[in-house]
């Protein structure tokens, strides 16, 4: 772990120039807003080791798929989300000298991140070779307002300097030789130059044909008042801006206003592209940096007061808590179902950009819980128009008859994964994004969305489930052959319980659905019968079969069911047993000898009692948990909080509350020694539901909530807003439980097991039993 941030409860604050962790620094400061982002890069130019990373949403790049042994199923191209232009570049030079970290003194240095109006803050003091000083002070947002900008305020105080001192706001498409991932050429340049008081960028990404164009303008001051200057036009192709000179001399304060558009070809037509973004960089002029500042805290403001969770008593838990919300938040703003969420989202570009099952697992239960917007609806639309495409992936793997394998790894519905072991086994995705539309249905109470939508690609992935199966003459059950269940470190496995048991919860949710719209919406199941060509008499009794007799691997004697055939003949020994200086096993052992270990990258077992705990007593959740849970190593980022909400709920309170913190502060103690690369964006959400489904243990069946809240020793109050088929609940929980109803109408409640009903008028407070 790196402990080198302090802990503030709405704030990241780095307090002294960390150069050997900048990287990580990078991740950790990065901004976005949905549309785009930047890692945490300095403005400036920075000659020592540092990771630039800018990135704009939807805009993808066809990459060749490089592999040594070629399968069948492999895609030739498969898309990533590519490092694109530097849009916040900002060069400060004297009369001959270049401000760069790496090479000038610096004598103080204070980086903060404000998470509840959404803006980073740098202030550094620094001393040229030459012996110039200079304060700088830069606040710098993606604005949540207004989704194309950026801001960046960025003001100079001589501190013993006199002389000219430049400033050089630029757009710069050095973009092929800032990629960590490919070598190949990715952008070509349309067009640059400068319009008057406004630079463009116009890109192009190579095969995809996605476009971006950047435009910029200024305001810049000395001494608070408008400064008079002559501009340098700067128009290098890859390189357009401005060089702003000014005489300073000690005491003098200059300050630049960048105002930054980033547009792209995925909202605004091509051929507008550079007219738009110059347009729009000028109206932002026009309106002014207060005025945009204030709309963006105000939408950041909104948020909070819908997300945020209260921990008192546990400054690093509440820094952690909210730090993860707002990370997931910059990154995707739910409004627009052509897009989901990276698992690193722009603050790196391992995975790609792309989408992974983690957004099923971990966001949508948040989205769906958290706001009352349609935002979880888009995401599984997203899923949804991408739905003949996976039934073309299946296909190309020798499924057929409208059988659907959605992607592992994706951006547009394509497989974009190429290693076997993961691209043709590790199936057990499709059942999470079932599990997602069920979940849809119970939390807002409503099946609009299964009707219109869902049970088409419900039907599709049954008929995958149908045809992945194999009758065991041996057995006479139903089995699945050769697959990697959610660990990783066990792959190419018969019969992983997993995913056996998600084939018959995908097939009976299935089956569940099609008799409701049968008998009550008979016009809906006959529409989504002619457009799915589905033959109930023909293909259901198969889809039976399958549920009453699969096999499902289990041990009697230690009453558990068993991560998958085999598991129980390797040595079966605890975490204990590895050297500290060999963890992360990933980065140490070879992947024969963690493949011939027991050890867990994270539980599939465990992770099938979490998703379905209305089908397990405590005693079975008891005896898998202390079966598995000590040969977990936890190294898949989704891991902590699935153990943490078993844990709270079969009462291991202090366990529970040691893996939050795990969960919570993976990137900002860099628990998994990755945090350079980039952030967890996709698990940041499992954090949130280690509190709201497993400390307070909140369960919603049918139409009724369930909490059986526990409070961990360290924390004095914790408390949550929750939304709930059309309520909008407040849960705060001390010595305590009081739940008061903010909106909606009159609502039974399960405590502790004990029925109550909630209504408007009156809060309801009972005493915290744990």
């Amino acid at each position: 772990m790196k402990k080198y941030l302090k802990t503030d409860e709405w704030n990241i604050i780095e307090d002294k120039f960390h150069a050997d962790n900048l990287r990580m620094s990078e991740s950790i400061f990065s901004l976005g807003n949905g549309r785009f982002g930047q890692r945490g890069n300095f403005e400036e130019p920075y000659s020592s080791d540092s990771y630039q990373g800018s990135f704009v949403a939807g805009i993808p790049f066809l990459d060749k798929t490089r592999v040594a042994w070629w399968k069948n199923g492999f895609p030739y191209y498969y898309t990533r989300i590519p490092n694109a232009a530097n849009w916040s570049s900002i060069h400060l030079r004297l009369i001959d000298e270049e401000l760069d970290l790496a090479q000038w003194d610096v004598e103080s240095f204070n980086r903060r991140l404000d998470m509840y109006d959404g803006i980073s803050y740098r202030d550094v003091k620094v001393t040229s070779p030459r012996g110039n000083s200079l304060q700088l002070h830069v606040e710098h947002l993606a604005n949540m307002a207004f989704p194309d900008l950026c801001l960046i305020s960025y003001n100079v105080t001589s501190l013993n300097y006199s002389g000219k001192l430049s400033l050089l706001p630029l757009l710069e498409a050095n973009l092929n030789e800032r990629s960590e991932q490919t070598e190949e050429r990715i952008w070509n340049l349309l067009d640059s130059g400068v319009a008057h008081d406004c630079a463009y960028l116009w890109t192009q990404t190579r095969r995809e044909d996605a476009q971006v164009c950047y435009a910029m303008t200024y305001q810049f001051y000395k001494n608070h008042k408008e400064a008079s200057h002559n501009p340098i036009r700067i128009e290098k192709g890859k390189q357009t801006g401005f060089s702003l000179g000014i005489d300073m001399k000690p005491g003098d304060t200059v300050t630049l206003l960048k105002y930054v558009v980033i547009a792209s070809s995925l909202y605004y037509e091509r051929q507008e592209l550079v007219e738009k973004s110059i347009h729009i960089a000028r109206e932002a002029k026009n309106k002014g940096w207060e005025t945009l500042t204030q709309a963006h805290k105000q939408a950041w403001h909104d948020i909070w007061e819908e997300a945020d969770v209260v921990i008192e008593g546990d400054p690093e838990a509440q820094q952690g808590i909210r730090y993860n919300i707002f990370q997931l938040y910059q990154t995707y703003r739910g409004d627009d179902p052509r897009l989901n969420i990276a698992p690193k989202g722009f603050t790196g570009e391992k995975y790609g950009g792309n989408t992974y099952w983690n957004t099923e697992l971990c966001c949508v239960p948040f989205f769906l819980l958290s706001t009352p917007r349609q935002i979880v609806r888009n995401l599984l639309m997203y899923r949804y128009n991408q739905l003949p495409k996976a039934i073309e992936n299946a296909r190309k793997l020798g499924f057929n008859g409208g059988a659907a394998l959605f992607p592992q790894v994706t951006n547009n519905g394509e497989e974009c994964h190429s290693e076997w072991e993961i691209t043709f086994e590790e199936i057990h995705r499709n059942n999470i994004i079932v599990y997602a539309i069920i979940q849809h249905a119970s939390i807002t109470g409503s099946i609009d969305y299964i009707l219109q939508y869902g049970l088409e690609v419900m039907i599709a992935i049954s008929r995958f489930w149908s045809q992945r199966t194999t009758f065991s003459q041996a057995r006479q059950q139903y089995v699945i052959l050769g697959v990697t269940g959610p660990d990783e470190y066990q792959n190419n496995v018969d019969n992983n319980w997993y995913t056996n048991f998600s084939c018959i919860r995908c097939l009976k949710m299935t089956l569940k659905h099609l008799d409701l719209a049968a008998q009550q919406y008979p016009e809906e199941y006959k529409r989504i019968c002619a457009a799915t060509h589905f033959d109930y008499e023909g293909e259901t009794p198969l889809w039976r079969d399958i549920i009453e007799h699969m096999y499902l691997p289990q041990d009697a004697e230690k009453g558990i069911f068993v991560q998958n055939d085999g598991f129980m003949d390797k040595v079966l020994q605890t975490t204990d047993a590895i050297p500290q200086a060999e963890r992360p096993i990933n980065q140490h052992w070879s992947w024969d000898r963690i493949l011939r270990s027991c050890y867990i990258k994270q539980s599939d077992v465990l992770l099938g009692l979490y998703l379905y705990y209305f089908l397990f007593d405590t005693e079975t959740v008891r005896r898998n948990f202390d079966f598995y849970e000590p040969m977990t190593v936890h190294e898949s980022s989704l891991s902590p909080h699935i153990h943490a909400i078993l844990a709270a709920r079969i009462g291991e309170t202090e366990k529970a509350y040691q893996l939050f913190v795990h969960a919570t502060r993976m990137d900002l103690d860099d628990y998994n020694n990755e945090a350079d690369q980039g952030l967890h964006i996709t698990s940041m959400p499992g954090s949130w539901l280690a509190i709201v489904r497993g400390f307070a243990n909140l369960q919603t069946q049918a139409n009724e909530l369930s909490l059986s809240p526990v409070r961990p020793s360290q924390w004095e109050k914790y408390a949550f807003r929750i939304n709930f088929q059309g309520r909008k609940l407040k849960i705060e929980i001390s010595t305590k439980i009081q739940i008061t109803l903010l909106a909606g109408e009159t609502l039974n409640v399960k405590i502790y097991d004990v029925d109550y009903q909630l209504t408007p008028e009156q809060p309801l407070c009972i005493a915290c039993n744990g």
